[in-house]
């Protein structure tokens, strides 16, 4: 069987990868969901993209599968404390730089880990669900390495800094509901990311780190894109189930205690997302 190409400078790596070539895509988004190392998860992720574009996974979308310890596989550090106990620093100084950053690493590790989730955890969707979503994990795995390669470049590494694990625990409380988690993972939010990003690009840019602001517009012109592949699975299971989008989108935000949407929101980013103008009426209402 053809394997793609595989990062010879890591043994185990290449047995996982050549491992991987003879995995049903939802198995091997498992597999990688449980990896702690998050350089190796990323490599990985991108690894398993490049197999399933050649062909090497098969997908069974019916086997049901079980993850009994449920949560991810994480590095030891960065060590995880409640969000407002994340230290903030100064942009005008290295380490504040750093560990805006760094921040912006654990988001995209945890993305990683969501889409990877989106995929094992909901059998019975189409074939081209399964599909967005490792395109998805293959991206956030690629925002993750630039983000982690730069902080290298500002004397630090993924994992210095503490960090808040906010975001999985909203995909931790739809893990019963595809169209939950539909709903609040990409479309609240990746789509608040969106709102954010012009804002911290330009700080960045202000304390001239041209490096990371570039890499910031990589990261909003790709999750764009994610933001719209939840929306057309949202819309996709509103039709499927007789749902109205608008109604019941605002039913699971309350349902699962979304976090709330704050002005001033990247309407533009949020149209190239898929968002509807009555959404987006609804939204800033």
């Amino acid at each position: 069987m053809k394997t793609p190409k595989l990062d010879d400078t890591v043994a185990h790596h290449e047995i996982k990868k050549i491992t991987l070539t003879q995995h049903d895509l939802r198995v091997g988004a498992l597999d990688w969901l449980r990896e702690s190392d998050a350089m190796l998860k990323a490599e990985g992720v991108r690894a398993m993209q490049q197999a399933w574009k050649e062909g090497h996974l098969t997908l069974d979308l019916e086997q049901t599968l079980v993850h009994e310890n449920g949560a991810p596989g994480r590095p030891e550090k960065p060590d995880l404390v409640p969000p407002l106990d994340v230290k903030r620093r100064a942009m005008n100084t290295v380490e504040g730089r750093a560990a805006l950053i760094h921040a912006l690493a654990h988001i995209e590790f945890n993305a990683i880990n969501l889409a990877l989730d989106a995929i094992w955890r909901f059998p019975a969707m189409p074939q081209d669900y399964y599909s967005d979503w490792l395109l998805v994990a293959q991206e956030e795995a690629y925002h993750f390495s630039l983000l982690a390669e730069h902080l290298k470049t500002l004397g630090f590494s993924y994992g210095e800094f503490t960090a808040h694990n906010s975001l999985w625990e909203l995909a931790e409380k739809t893990q019963s509901d595809v169209l939950a988690r539909m709903a609040l993972v990409p479309r609240t939010m990746e789509a608040r990311g969106l709102d954010a990003t012009p804002a911290v690009r330009a700080k960045l840019a202000q304390a001239g780190d041209q490096a990371a602001a570039a890499i910031l517009d990589i990261i909003l012109r790709d999750e764009i894109g994610h933001v719209a592949i939840g929306n057309r699975w949202f819309a996709y299971l509103c039709e499927t189930r007789s749902l109205d989008p608008i109604e019941t989108y605002a039913n699971l935000a309350l349902q699962y205690k979304a976090p709330k949407m704050r002005a001033p929101f990247n309407l533009p980013a949020r149209r190239a997302a898929g968002f509807t103008e009555q959404e987006l009426d609804a939204l800033q209402s």
